[in-house]
């Protein structure tokens, strides 16, 4: 089942003295959460009054927090966003609805588990455990298929992966 509600980041401080925080973006941008009218800090649905991207991060001001000391309360929570608001392009996938999946070869063989997707300087990486854990380069050489709606992935492993 999918998660109705997603992380969407973490608020790293306040912003200025008029009740404005920065989100930092735990999705592929800060752009992709500024169009959210409602994001969520524990469990409680929060209205954004304004929100603009700044080096990277989303400054977000919420209705009702006024000052800077209303804003340093929301000092690192994590902000979630409602799965339901987001429209994503054609073709395109939350990483959470990935966490779990099969992983098969292409000859149809059980790989294991999907079971972390890490984000690093040089891109992106599956990590999968089954009887052994694989590193697996999310790139189009080794991931032959990703189907979301049937939750598995298809991959071309090579030696010492």
């Amino acid at each position: 089942m999918k998660q109705p509600y997603l992380e969407a980041g973490k608020i790293l401080n306040t912003f200025g003295i008029r009740g404005e925080v920065k989100l930092q973006p735990w999705c592929d941008s800060a752009e992709f959460l500024r169009p959210f009218k409602t994001l969520y800090i524990d469990g409680t649905a929060r209205p954004v009054a304004s929100s603009r991207v700044h080096k990277g991060m989303l400054i977000v001001r919420f209705e009702g927090v006024e000052d800077v000391n209303a804003a340093m309360l929301l000092k690192n929570k994590i902000v979630y966003f409602a799965r339901s608001d987001a429209r994503l392009p054609r073709g395109r996938f939350f990483i959470a609805d990935l966490i779990g999946a099969d992983v098969i070869d292409e000859d149809g063989k059980p790989v294991g588990k999907l079971t972390e997707v890490l984000d690093l300087p040089a891109g992106r990486v599956y990590m999968v455990q089954g009887e052994e854990e694989h590193s697996i380069p999310a790139v189009p050489e080794f991931i032959l298929e990703t189907n979301v709606e049937e939750h598995f992935l298809r991959v071309h492993l090579i030696e010492g992966m």
